[in-house]
């Protein structure tokens, strides 16, 4: 290993690229997954629970998957993932029934799991703690911006043969992210938190020693994961309302997410500088006042810029779960927690757009959009309460207490751990 300073441009090769590459197999999935499940027979309510599956693997995958990192390493969870993918994307192609194609979707979702777990594991682990927002803000942008070019190069393959070909591209991604973990060394070596040949701590003594954490921060967690998943949700829905063609909604989402995509580091930079709660904060507000406001477009025009203000909310956003994990995650059992932090933002994802869907089978899209717009707002709240509890790293102000709390080791930054984690430590051993 390279003993020069890990710094953002060292990590591309290792980390950044075979990320993108992997979520560009996974962004070209997504849109073909109902579209499989159709030609396969099945009636829409069914193709939509399909598409709904690759979700639902993730959440089943986020909690084995902090075991399994923290029991093999980051970098072999990650190769047994795009084994297993490798498997449930064949699996997909060559399905001949629906329930077929739903098992390969939920397993390559909890694959997804295993493979974002371990990378973010692994920054967190050797990043320096002034870079770690701009890291992880990168490591979630290089997510967006696969999730945003996957559907355009996945639609390119079907201009030219069948959908099964997107689960080939989606392979081949696997099989490049494979092969570049293979030949790219890590730029360091993660600390040993354990002695070598002892067992790791199980998830449920995890939980346990971190229950204030998860019981408060990780509620804010899960109602931010609500919120962003929404957005996704409520646009293409509202546009229909609107009588919008799907062409044009196709175009606003688009632009929507090139706004997204194109904010994840700045964000990261503030992070690093002023402290989380000057990008978690403005991102929830910005986010859920702007959903708020949907129900009140009424055309193209006014749609574009509220969608547009969506974009730009979430995207400032972009690793702040991530950060915030980090932040307070205890070192012994990182992977095992991070993994149950996940689990929070991903049910969230899950259970936001459920609420809207609720509203809109009552007769109220407007209501349920609204609704999560309030939702917003109460995570914005609940960030601010609880951030700084646990993360010392939440405004300058935080910082400075904890670097003269720490005494020398904190204030030249070796430190990277929250009063909390220091305690949950000494718990735990």
């Amino acid at each position: 290993m390279s003993s020069s300073p890990v710094s953002l441009r060292s990590l591309i090769p290792a980390v950044f690229l075979p990320t993108l590459i992997f979520e560009i197999g996974v962004g070209a999935l997504a849109p073909v997954l109902a579209l499989s499940a159709r030609a396969l027979g099945a009636s829409v309510g069914t193709a939509s629970l399909v598409l709904a599956l690759l979700g639902v693997g993730q959440i089943l995958g986020d909690v084995p998957a902090g075991a399994l990192a923290a029991r093999v390493g980051d970098r072999k969870a990650m190769l047994i993932a795009a084994g297993i993918a490798a498997v449930t994307l064949t699996g997909g192609a060559l399905s001949r029934s629906v329930w077929q194609l739903g098992l390969a979707a939920t397993a390559t979702g909890a694959t997804n799991a295993v493979f974002n777990l371990a990378r973010q594991a692994y920054l967190t682990e050797v990043i320096p703690v002034e870079l770690r927002a701009r890291a992880l803000s990168t490591l979630g942008g290089m997510v967006r911006v696969g999730a945003f070019i996957g559907p355009f190069i996945g639609a390119a393959v079907l201009a030219v043969g069948p959908v099964r070909n997107v689960y080939w591209l989606a392979l081949l991604c696997t099989a490049v992210t494979a092969v570049v973990l293979l030949i790219v060394p890590d730029v360091a070596e993660p600390t040993p938190w354990r002695p070598s040949g002892s067992a790791p701590v199980s998830v449920r003594t995890v939980v346990r020693a971190q229950r204030k954490v998860f019981l408060t921060l990780g509620v804010a967690v899960v109602l931010v994961g609500s919120v962003r998943a929404t957005r996704q949700a409520v646009l293409p829905l509202w546009a229909e309302h609107l009588g919008q063609s799907p062409s044009s909604t196709s175009v606003v989402f688009g632009i929507a997410g090139l706004v997204d995509t194109l904010t994840f580091y700045p964000s990261g930079k503030v992070m690093d500088r002023a402290g989380r709660l000057w990008i978690a904060v403005p991102s929830m507000l910005v986010l859920g006042l702007t959903m708020a406001c949907l129900p009140l477009t009424h055309g193209l025009v006014s749609l574009t810029v509220v969608a547009m203000l969506m974009g730009f909310g979430n995207g400032i956003g972009s690793g702040i779960l991530m950060t915030l994990g980090a932040d307070v995650a205890p070192p012994r059992t990182r992977s095992q927690f991070l993994g149950v932090w996940r689990l929070c933002a991903d049910s969230g994802s899950a259970g936001g757009p459920l609420i809207v869907s609720a509203a809109a089978s009552l007769g109220s899209l407007a209501a349920g959009i609204a609704t999560m717009g309030g939702v917003g707002i109460l995570a914005a709240a609940a960030l601010l309460r609880w951030v700084p509890r646990y993360s010392a790293f939440a405004t300058t102000g935080t910082r400075n207490k904890s670097a003269v709390a720490k005494g020398p080791a904190a204030a030249s930054g070796r430190s990277g751990r929250s009063e909390r984690s220091e305690r949950s430590e000494r718990v735990e051993s």
